[in-house]
């Protein structure tokens, strides 16, 4: 992986990514999708967990890995942590 990624997109579907550090608000998040460098600011994210890659409507799946891991229960912006505050698992 690159120095400069600070984020791991496994299927180039997915719309939320890992993050392998700490990410404050405002800083970048950069990870690559299909061979190019995609960057956005976030809202703040702690390691190891799920950054929105583009803005989740309320109710819209969320997908790693290539697969769905469950729907938003509110409107999530892109940049922003996703989880449990956010995310119900499995499929409604």
């Amino acid at each position: 992986m690159d120095a400069g990624f600070n984020a791991i997109l496994i299927a180039p579907e997915d719309n939320v990514a890992t993050v392998t550090a700490e990410i404050l608000s405002g800083e970048t998040v950069r990870f690559s999708r299909r061979g190019k460098t995609v960057q956005i600011v976030s809202g703040g994210v702690p390691i190891y967990h799920k950054v929105a890659l583009a803005d989740i409507s309320a109710g819209q799946v969320i997908t790693k890995y290539g697969e769905v891991i469950g729907v938003a229960i509110r409107d999530i912006p892109a940049g922003s942590h996703v989880h449990n505050h956010n995310l119900a698992s499995g499929v409604q």
